[in-house]
């Protein structure tokens, strides 16, 4: 059984289906979002989305380290401690787990949008520890295959 080396889509052929923005967090208009996943890694940790939103200004709350790429439109984010930052077609930008921000979409806005969960430090740690572990030393495969 092989494996797929990798996968790929054509953006704008991602089927999104309705996907609701929580009332109470939906500040000014009606917003209409839709999404559509694409893809999943094999640990299932991260996902590839295409996410667009109408008109509308609302807070949003990332719940995963998310990164983002303005595929259409613009959307003007607001964060505590930062001036308004307008994001536009070709712009990326990365939101961290547990942070929020205002975002207002004057008309229209689509994204690509790659999420993934926030390691905490303890499992950040032994992550590096498995790696540094399972490296192998310079000359590693010349010496053992003489054996």
């Amino acid at each position: 059984m092989t494996s797929s080396v990798f996968e790929s889509v054509r953006l704008d052929e991602v089927l999104l289906e309705p996907s609701p923005i929580d009332p109470s967090w939906i500040l000014e208009g009606n917003p209409v979002a839709r999404c559509g996943q694409w893809s999943k890694s094999p640990d299932t940790t991260t996902t590839s989305w295409v996410w667009d939103c109408t008109a509308g200004r609302f807070n949003w709350y990332f719940e995963e380290d998310e990164t983002i790429y303005v595929i259409e439109g613009e959307v003007i984010i607001t964060a505590e401690g930062q001036e308004p930052r307008t994001l536009r077609a070709g712009h990326a930008a990365l939101f961290y787990a547990g942070t929020r921000s205002e975002w207002h979409v004057p008309h229209y806005v689509r994204k690509h949008a790659i999420l993934r969960p926030h390691i905490s430090k303890p499992v950040l740690f032994a992550l590096k520890v498995s790696r540094k572990l399972g490296r192998k030393p310079a000359g590693y495969l010349a010496r053992t295959s003489s054996l």
